[in-house]
């Protein structure tokens, strides 16, 4: 392995963060006490960067890294990375995509499943003794019901084959049409206003932040959960909060939230909310999988200047 400087600026498990120190000199500017002591240590010397998906990382930080090559972050997002000023500076940029969807795509279900059909209360329910008192509540039916998905990619399909299977209607909105059996709605309101879950599965970034807003909560009104396994700043965290508390909307199944791992009170002590702590892809064998690709990224780069998932605005 090629004697090469990494910065890693995110927490990193050992399955990954061990493998990179076997073959890189890793400086840990996330965990050191003296941030400016690592750079002016390292700075000159770094030709690649590891991050999170969910890390932003400022051109300030990358200004002081003449040398950096790569970003190879651990995470299928990279809306925290500055991609424009990447590509003025030549400066690669890999994620690990396709390892992850399945994962994720089994959360999203998972959060219609509690919400729809109330399996969180109905758990609570029991544990509290009620049972032996009285039945539990009636929930509703999920087949039949209509799914909207915003942002049709990878893990927008998977969620879409998953919830067809369980007899639910599909529809989605994007960019454009895509071909594929499922309904297009050209946009967001009207596919809120048209749908009884709508699914979050779009990318992050400054082009969707509060994409989901207080009027397309409007849209999707009292008959209408949210699902959020794709970026919290996608959707206004704040309006989000008064649909539930008001009854604007029934209920949101939430993976991901604007300021993670900060929820808001207010949003915590709400009875219709399901939330969980942006577990989408923790699973012991796709996080295996993810750190093997972001280290794959780094040792095909520095060995043949290819890369094994370069993103697409950058190939």
């Amino acid at each position: 392995m090629p004697d090469v400087d990494i910065l890693v600026t995110a927490a990193l498990p050992p399955l990954l963060y061990e493998p990179l120190k076997a073959g890189y000199r890793c400086h840990d500017h996330f965990l050191a006490a003296d941030k400016e002591g690592v750079l002016a240590a390292s700075a000159a010397r770094v030709r690649g960067l590891v991050q999170g998906g969910g890390t932003i990382t400022p051109t300030t930080l990358l200004d002081r890294l003449p040398g950096l090559e790569i970003i190879s972050v651990f995470g299928v997002g990279y809306d925290g990375v500055p991609v424009d000023y990447c590509r003025s500076r030549g400066i690669k940029v890999t994620n690990t995509p396709d390892v992850l969807t399945d994962d994720v795509a089994d959360v999203a279900v998972a959060l219609i499943l509690l919400t729809g059909r109330g399996l969180l209360r109905a758990n609570r329910f029991v544990h509290a003794g009620e049972w032996k008192r009285r039945g539990p509540e009636l929930a509703t039916r999920l087949g039949g019901r209509t799914v909207g998905i915003l942002g049709l990619g990878r893990i927008g399909k998977a969620i879409a084959r998953r919830v067809e299977a369980m007899g639910m209607k599909v529809a989605y909105t994007g960019r454009k049409p895509q071909q594929v059996s499922w309904r297009y709605v050209p946009d967001l309101e009207t596919l809120a206003r048209e749908v009884d879950y709508l699914v979050v599965a779009c990318p992050g970034g400054a082009a969707t932040r509060h994409l989901v807003d207080a009027r397309t909560l409007q849209a999707l009104g009292a008959k209408g959960t949210l699902i959020n396994i794709a970026r919290g700043s996608i959707v206004d965290e704040p309006a989000l909060v008064r649909a539930l508390a008001d009854g604007t909307i029934r209920a949101a199944g939430l993976d991901v939230f604007a300021d993670e791992p900060n929820i808001p009170d207010e949003l915590l002590a709400l009875e219709n909310a399901v939330l969980l702590p942006h577990v989408g892809s923790a699973t012991q064998e796709t996080r295996k999988a993810m750190g093997d690709l972001c280290k794959a990224n780094l040792d095909s780069w520095f060995s043949t200047g290819e890369l094994v998932t370069p993103i697409p605005e950058l190939r």
